[in-house]
């Protein structure tokens, strides 16, 4: 099955500057949930940046890999649903990384933040 370009995840969807990264940490809104955190900020753009964190000590780099590649999927999924302009960073703590575990995080960050459409 092919997934159509709007639910794709494009390298200009990314947050990838250190700089933008840092900023989001320092003066970005933050949102909470067990487990997670989510950092936005308005921006100019069209469209929604986004990037993944994880804390030092994460477990090894099979297990930050996998989680990073679960959260790229659930955010692929409900991107359609987010509104429009922002810059996001999930963060993400060592926990039960299953598929439905972390779209709950994120759907209910992105509630709570009011973003969700």
């Amino acid at each position: 099955m092919r997934l159509s370009k709007s639910r794709g995840f494009t390298k200009k969807e990314r947050v990838k500057q250190k700089k933008e990264i840092q900023n989001l940490f320092k003066t970005g809104k933050r949102m909470s949930v067990r487990g997670a955190k989510l950092f936005f900020l308005p921006s100019d753009l069209a469209f929604n940046r986004v990037a993944f964190a994880l804390p030092r000590g994460y477990g090894t780099a099979v297990q930050r890999n996998f989680a990073k590649r679960i959260s790229r999927e659930v955010y692929r999924n409900l991107k359609g649903e987010l509104a429009r302009s922002y810059d996001l960073l999930f963060l993400f703590y060592p926990g039960n990384d299953t598929i439905s575990i972390r779209e709950n995080q994120i759907r209910l960050l992105c509630k709570k933040a009011g973003l969700l459409c």
